[in-house]
């Protein structure tokens, strides 16, 4: 029987992690023709081809893509068992790859993540905000915090807490253009809206269902970016507590149909589909899921 060329099969796990051979070679302390050779001799034992190769980007073919998971599982095995036979297991070291929402990230994750960086000296965080869903197999992501209804998936997500959204404008808006009482008015209004969000829904107090496309000035992938717009009085809009709750508090801005309610949405924790993670990525799970747990978005 012949063995399984293992070391060929991590190889092309860091380098769909980090990209190319070149930050693949460097995280491994080999050469590029290493890791080259590593990822052509298995191309060959497999009988397909793992990665486009340009000039100018490496993608993974559809064979590297649907192969990707397992030598991820494989470099994780490996990882695992290592830090389970040293110290590691009780002190984790490495890095970590986080993926969050920009402004959820910016007020809520970086703070928490300065918190567990001072307790664990050892473990280093990469961490990407970006409002985008990102493939976090593809990208190498050990965890990401998701804010949406997470449709089904090979992911493993755990709900953490509710976000509550409001419809909200400003006093100057409102004035020149009139309170909504239901939400179909909103059809009438000038709205800003999120560039992956084309329909509002919203449920009634007696369970009516109720869509809108909004239309309006402004389309954006940040909520954030809509603030100076809303604050000028230039459109309505749907946004989460935690973007807008300080411009309620300090009458920015308000909120109306309060007996209307769009789709429940959550912070969630997410996670690709391989059950084995390495102490230092248990770690952050642990930590994450205490400090969201149970709280508010606001």
């Amino acid at each position: 029987m012949r063995l399984p060329d293992f070391e060929a099969w991590a190889i092309f796990a860091a380098v769909v992690e980090h990209r190319s051979f070149s930050a693949a070679a460097r995280a491994l302390g080999l050469s590029k023709a290493t890791v080259s050779k590593a990822v052509t001799r298995l191309e060959a034992h497999l009988g397909a081809s793992l990665f486009h190769r340009t000039s100018r980007a490496l993608t993974l073919t559809e064979t590297g893509r649907s192969l990707a998971p397992r030598a991820r599982r494989i470099l994780d095995e490996a990882v695992c068992a290592e830090e389970e036979a040293s110290d590691a297991a009780s002190a984790p070291k490495g890095l970590v790859r986080l993926a969050a929402p920009m402004t959820f990230g910016l007020e809520r994750v970086a703070p928490a993540i300065a918190e567990f960086l001072g307790d664990n000296p050892g473990i280093t965080i990469d961490l990407c905000l970006d409002d985008r869903r990102i493939d976090l197999v593809e990208q190498g992501v050990d965890v990401a915090l998701r804010i949406a209804q997470l449709p089904d998936s090979s992911l493993r997500a755990r709900r953490l807490m509710p976000i509550r959204a409001h419809v909200v404008a400003s006093a100057a808006y409102f004035g020149a253009h009139g309170r909504p009482s239901h939400p179909a008015e909103l059809a009438e209004h000038r709205c800003l809206w999120y560039a992956n969000s084309e329909v509002w829904r919203f449920t009634g107090p007696g369970g009516e269902q109720v869509s809108v496309k909004p239309e309006g000035p402004l389309r954006s992938s940040s909520g954030e970016a809509m603030l100076p717009a809303l604050r000028a009085g230039l459109g309505i809009t749907v946004l989460p507590d935690f973007i807008v709750a300080a411009d309620l508090e300090e009458r920015r801005l308000e909120a109306v149909l309060a007996e209307w309610s769009p789709p429940p949405i959550a912070l969630h924790l997410v996670t690709p589909p391989n059950p084995l993670r390495p102490a230092r990525v248990e770690a952050l799970i642990r930590f994450l899921v205490e400090h969201f747990s149970g709280k508010s978005a606001r």
